[in-house]
């Protein structure tokens, strides 16, 4: 019963881990990251403080930080919605390794605890280190991380077995393809953590050139220090630049290593190859909106929705035909 129980409850963590990234996602481009200037309360109170009087109190304890509630609860709320996801692996650890003799999925549950716990703390010092551009990158890629070994598990207990039916043991190609998407999502949270996202203002050039003036150094140096606040970006725009740009060449690359995997996989697994496709387009095309449309909150938000779905497809050809399938039955 215990496979069956994590079975179910793996399912609901997809989910809920997938809404982590949305949320958090849209906390981070709505500039609300410092909602809450302090963790993991808000201005010292458990929850946002609203109160005239409790509003006041929080301004004298952060002078630099006025409370605006809109932007708190967003932050807030990715943390509630965040502690739950945490909550929720560790009772799915605790079921497994109880129910170890059921061949549940004690290593992997090992593993989600440990980089949920990690995930925690990248989340403290993101506003502890005011939005520094590599803890905001690191927290992003943890989250991916965790919502794509959620989905291995999900896959292990022999749900939809369809989506990697046929799939050939991985080779190069398949590797080559995953490194390349997990090398993009790292970069585009590069992008948004350094406010990059319209330092060209048009599309497909940037700003009437194909060989835009570029600041490489200044705008890939990863061991800048910690400033005051990170809020609203600290380069300038010849850096911001080279990161926008470098993103958009770079995925032009990605998508030809990705297509032609998909054109590789269609005799094998036709599903996961039209889904690997159709994830792609759509994420090209919502990376150009987010140009021509000046970064909607929810355009954005889709956008790295897209790179979470895109990963995982990746992930399914990459560790799927490595899985000892195991079928939760309802009388195991």
């Amino acid at each position: 019963m215990a496979n069956l129980l994590i079975t179910r409850l793996v399912g609901f963590a997809v989910i809920l881990a997938l809404f982590v990234v949305a949320v958090g996602a849209y906390t981070r481009l709505a500039d609300a990251g410092l909602g809450c200037p302090d963790w993991p309360g808000c201005y010292g109170f458990l929850t946002v403080p609203e109160a005239a009087a409790d509003v006041s109190l929080a301004e004298a304890r952060y002078p630099d930080a006025p409370v605006e509630v809109t932007k708190a609860w967003w932050e807030m709320g990715h943390r509630y919605i965040a502690g739950a996801l945490l909550l929720l692996v560790f009772a799915m650890f605790v079921i497994a390794w109880r129910g170890r003799e059921e061949n549940t999925p004690t290593k992997f549950m090992s593993a989600l605890l440990v980089i949920i716990v990690c995930q925690a703390a990248f989340g403290a010092w993101t506003v502890t280190l005011k939005l520094w551009p590599q803890v905001v990158t690191a927290h992003l890629l943890g989250g991916f991380t965790t919502l794509s070994l959620l989905w291995l598990v999900l896959l292990r207990q022999g749900v939809f077995a369809s989506v990697h039916r046929g799939l050939p043991r991985p080779g190069k190609h398949a590797a080559i393809a995953l490194v390349a998407v997990v090398a993009q999502i790292a970069l585009g949270g590069w992008v948004s953590s350094n406010y990059a996202a319209l330092a060209c203002h048009d599309f497909p050039s940037c700003d009437g050139s194909y060989s835009p003036t570029i600041d490489l150094a200044a705008g890939f140096n990863i061991f800048q220090g910690v400033g005051p606040s990170y809020l609203g970006g600290l380069m300038d725009n010849e850096a911001r630049k080279a990161i926008h740009w470098v993103h958009r060449l770079s995925a032009i690359g990605v998508a030809l290593i990705v297509l032609s995997l998909a054109w590789r996989l269609m005799r094998a697994n036709r599903l996961l190859a039209s889904a690997m496709v159709v994830v792609l387009i759509a994420q090209i095309v919502l990376g150009i909106l987010n140009v021509v449309w000046v970064l909607p909150l929810f355009n954005a938000t889709l956008h790295n929705v897209g790179g979470a779905l895109l990963l995982i497809t990746l992930v399914t050809v990459n560790f799927a035909p490595r899985l000892r399938i195991h079928r939760a039955m309802p009388n195991a």
